[in-house]
């Protein structure tokens, strides 16, 4: 089953010491096709670059996360298309509109987002979306 995954899940793939790192790198190992909404390509970019800066990486395994991610993925979906369902759902969520992006592909596709973002799933209980998501230790590929 195709499955969506945000950026909270993808940046795990690159650090073996991140929590959850298991069950991220079981998804990708998996036969799972994986797409998300191109902004994934500068969120984890954007947090290698600050894991960098940080010395928690060098420079060259951000350059080689930037080079590598988007080959992980079946398809990276334009955000243009997105905008306006994201938008809206950040207003009734009173959450980011970035986080938004993947919940309104997974809507759109009707297939799951996989996140590790325990705050996001907290906002997503008792919504129209509760259950578009799923928490990385909660998923199970091929399931």
């Amino acid at each position: 089953m195709t499955v969506i995954v945000d950026a909270s899940v993808a940046l795990k793939w690159f650090l073996g010491d991140e929590a959850h790192w298991t069950e991220a790198q079981a998804l990708l190992d998996s036969a799972e096709p994986l797409i998300a909404p191109e902004l994934i390509v500068a969120e984890v970019c954007n947090a290698a670059w600050l894991g960098a800066r940080r010395g928690r990486m060098r420079q060259e395994q951000t350059e080689a996360i930037a080079r590598s991610l988007p080959c992980l993925f079946v398809s990276l979906f334009p955000i243009a298309g997105l905008a306006e369902r994201a938008v809206a759902i950040a207003g009734q969520l009173d959450h980011a509109v970035y986080d938004c992006f993947y919940l309104g592909l997974a809507e759109a596709q009707a297939v799951p987002l996989i996140t590790a973002d325990g705050r996001f799933l907290r906002k997503l209980a008792g919504s129209p979306w509760a259950a578009n998501a799923v928490h990385i230790v909660d998923y199970r590929p091929g399931g």
